[in-house]
């Protein structure tokens, strides 16, 4: 018997105890510095801080997927559905609109139970704008499920899930199994990282749906996160996830070759680590962007659209920097001015170049 489902005790995952403990602090330790950083900022700086990183959540979950979704319309989608103003005529996109619609669903509703029905709701959701897959309803093909790679003709088959006819009974047994290892169920699990690490690679190994189960599965990490700590989580797993896919993928399936799964924990617990220290820094740079235009205020209207744009991409800056064709598209002036007013921020220290030439680019330095 090659996968974990087909072991005759599936699904009683074994892990050593001891380890799942100990990668438990420095997340709460890191949970609790984030939350203290987050009381330093404005509620408007709050606020911006979360639609960030819901914003990142979305973008790189699509991505793990090979999609490419619509930053502008993700993050109205993301406004909309939290309040705030936006203009709903304004989003193109349907998958961007309703990922984010699911995104704001999925953290509204953290501590409410799991059932079948809300898993149907996060289907269509994320499959809005969708066509040709079966929506809101367990895969029924009779072909196998199969996690497949390589050339035609030359396929690897990595994962090869339930048959379609057991999944109905494996859904309802996962369903079972995670209201029960909530804080509130009769078989509380009390630490939210193990939970989250057998949440997703239990529903990763059922694979209910014809398609979307990767970021599903990362949604349902999140709320077993979330249940534990008592609020919604602000990070981004998929970031962890998509900056080193090939790891994912293949600690995957070693742990869906079995069902001892402590080197599957062991990961798990570092990806969810690391999204907690991106977010540390995510917020530690809201506190500094905070705090840039009060220290500049001796720029142009252009340099300033232009820091806020740059600003607006986070701590890890503007992709391939800044240079003088992007500053011209945003402001619309001549390359004269784009070179005067860029050589002026280096000059003012706000700017650092790179390369030289026609190939020169600058990065923000905030301090």
């Amino acid at each position: 018997m090659r996968y974990n489902w087909q072991q005759k005790d599936w699904p009683n995952f074994r892990y050593d105890k001891a380890l799942s403990t100990s990668l438990l602090l420095p997340f709460l330790e890191k949970v609790g510095k984030s939350s203290g950083f987050m009381e330093t900022l404005s509620k408007a700086e709050q606020d911006v801080s979360v639609i960030n990183v819901l914003v990142k959540e979305a973008i790189k979950t699509s991505e793990i997927e090979g999609e490419y979704i619509s930053r502008k319309d993700v993050i109205s989608s993301i406004r909309k559905n939290l309040g705030f103003p936006t203009n709903k005529a304004l989003i193109k996109d349907k998958r961007s609109e309703g990922l984010g619609e699911l995104l704001i669903k999925v953290r509204e509703t953290f501590d409410k139970p799991l059932s079948e029905q809300m898993l149907f709701k996060w289907h269509k959701l994320l499959m809005k704008g969708s066509f040709g897959a079966e929506v809101g309803k367990w895969r029924s093909h009779e072909e196998p499920m199969q996690v497949i790679s390589g050339a035609m003709g030359k396929e690897k088959v990595h994962f090869e899930a339930p048959p379609s006819q057991k999944v109905p009974a494996e859904m309802a047994a996962f369903v079972t199994w995670f209201n029960a290892s909530s804080p509130k169920g009769e078989l509380k699990m009390f630490n939210p990282m193990l939970r989250a690490a057998i949440t997703h690679l239990y529903f990763e190994s059922v694979h209910p749906f014809e398609d979307g189960n990767g970021r599903i599965g990362r949604l349902l990490a999140e709320k077993a996160l979330a249940q534990g700590l008592g609020k919604p989580v602000l990070i981004s797993l998929s970031k962890s996830i998509e900056a080193d896919k090939k790891t994912y993928y293949s600690q995957l399936e070693k742990a869906q070759q079995g069902n001892e799964i402590t080197k599957w924990v062991n990961y798990f617990g570092g990806l969810v680590v690391d999204a907690q220290n991106d977010f540390e820094q995510t917020v530690r740079f809201s506190l500094k962007k905070a705090s840039f235009f009060e220290t500049h205020n001796e720029l142009n209207e252009r340099q300033k659209k232009v820091i806020k744009r740059m600003l607006d991409e986070g701590y890890e800056g503007f992709e391939g920097g800044m240079n003088t064709r992007k500053y011209i598209g945003l402001t619309k002036t001549s390359k004269a001015t784009a070179t005067r007013d860029l050589q002026d921020l280096v000059t003012k220290g706000i700017f650092i170049s790179t390369g030289g030439g026609r190939s020169v680019s600058y990065q923000l330095k905030i301090a």
